[in-house]
């Protein structure tokens, strides 16, 4: 069987560096691409040599959403686009909003309750992911277009009040995965270990997943 080809869209900052230099990141054997490079002909090419792409983390949404059809185009023709958190993907993915809420960053030493829910425990993403991966904390709601499958939620006032994290397999042909949780920055700044699970075990998903 034939490897999956993953690319990893970054902006060099010192946690997309120490990410990519993680043993089980590299293990994956990522394709490091360079968002400058987008720029030129060349480096959007590579673009369509990828299985998967993941959009790290804290990107510049302006450079980010610059090339946002580029990066749509992948899942545009049936391959895999991860988009995390921090870029902005409310202003270049298809029908999403966002409204924002506070990071709550030591909730974990607190002890308050940041009110996030797993959905759809039948989707095969939690047969590599522990729904502990994605109770931590988050940068703002999506609200996403008609018929996308839920993964994550937050509630608020005993109701859903928007999603951290969803699939989307109807606006393209292929599959768009959004969160707003920012797994590489932490990973790459040794903060918050379950980031790095996280992180670790989305590459090991998008690694198998049809």
């Amino acid at each position: 069987m034939s490897r999956t080809r993953i690319g990893l869209l970054h902006g060099g900052a010192s946690y997309h560096l120490t990410t990519l230099a993680d043993p089980v990141v590299a293990g994956y054997q990522p394709c490091p691409l360079y968002l400058p490079d987008l720029d030129e002909a060349a480096g959007r090419a590579r673009l369509d040599e990828l299985d998967v792409l993941i959009v790290c983390d804290r990107l510049h949404p302006q450079l980010v959403r610059r090339h946002g059809q580029a990066l749509l185009g992948v899942a545009r023709r049936g391959a895999t686009l991860v988009v995390l958190g921090e870029v902005e993907a409310h202003t270049w993915l298809p029908g999403v909003d966002w409204t924002p809420r506070p990071t709550n960053f030591w909730w974990w030493r607190t002890g308050d309750d940041p009110g996030i829910q797993v959905h759809t425990p039948e989707h095969p993403i939690w047969h590599h992911l522990d729904t502990k991966d994605v109770v931590w904390h988050y940068h703002g709601l999506l609200h996403p277009p008609p018929g996308v499958t839920p993964l994550a939620s937050v509630d608020e006032e005993g109701a859903t009040a928007g999603l951290i994290l969803y699939e989307d397999r109807v606006s393209t042909p292929g599959r768009i995965l959004v969160t707003t949780m920012d797994p590489v920055h932490h990973h790459g700044s040794n903060f918050m270990p379950a980031a790095t699970r996280l992180l670790h075990n989305l590459l090991r998903w998008v690694s198998v997943a049809d």
